[in-house]
């Protein structure tokens, strides 16, 4: 019998990222993050249909990394920059202080979206488009897709995506002064349907900074 709340709704993850110096990377390879960096996805952990999403993770003193793997389509991505958090993207939140009891974004919230094609003269370049945040009381700066790097190859089921946030496009993010950031993720897709970290959209995730769960910047 399926519960009416998610297993997942009922603890609080705080999620190991790595330091690693040296990103982003020179050449072809933006990031070429290790199998240490992958980050836990909770649903697949408790019963819930596993993921075909699979996250990783690391960060330096001068911004985040992410890095996305979707796994099992039969279509290729089909993004839009005009609507980029309806579309075929990799979404991702982030609190740089991650005040889990505000139920309202402030300006240290903030929402990408890293969308595997859709920009370009041809429309086949990936591109990081940041969104406001519904109902905030206070918006974070909004940042040109020009400040971020990012990367995506297609592949026989799926893509690969790999993205830089550099910290200057990060409001408030400084590890030496806080060293958790509030985190979300989901991959939307229009194939595979919409995974995420841990509730669905019967919550208001996308919104409400207190669902989000926990990145723990780690140091060693």
């Amino acid at each position: 019998m399926n519960s009416v709340i998610p297993a997942t709704f009922s603890f609080r993850f705080a999620l190991p990222v790595q330091r690693v110096d040296g990103l982003p990377r020179r050449g072809k390879q933006l990031l070429k993050l290790s199998e240490e960096c992958q980050i836990f996805w909770p649903g697949s952990e408790l019963g819930e249909s596993g993921s075909p999403l699979k996250l990783s993770a690391a960060w330096n003193a001068n911004g985040l990394a992410i890095a996305a793997e979707v796994s099992g389509k039969q279509h290729p991505a089909v993004s839009n920059v005009d609507r980029p958090d309806a579309t075929d993207a990799v979404q991702i939140w982030i609190n740089t202080r991650n005040t889990q009891a505000i139920h309202r974004a402030n300006r240290l919230c903030h929402h990408f979206c890293l969308l595997p094609n859709g920009a370009g003269r041809d429309g086949v370049d990936s591109v990081i488009c940041q969104l406001p945040i519904a109902r905030a009381a206070e918006e974070a700066p909004i940042f040109s897709p020009d400040a971020f790097q990012i990367r995506s190859a297609r592949r026989a089921d799926g893509y690969f995506i790999e993205a830089w946030l550099p910290s200057e496009c990060l409001n408030g993010f400084d590890p030496d002064v806080s060293s958790q950031l509030g985190f979300y993720a989901m991959l939307r897709d229009s194939e595979l349907g919409d995974h995420c970290l841990t509730v669905d959209a019967a919550f208001p995730f996308a919104s409400d900074p207190s669902l989000w769960q926990t990145l723990n910047l780690i140091s060693e």
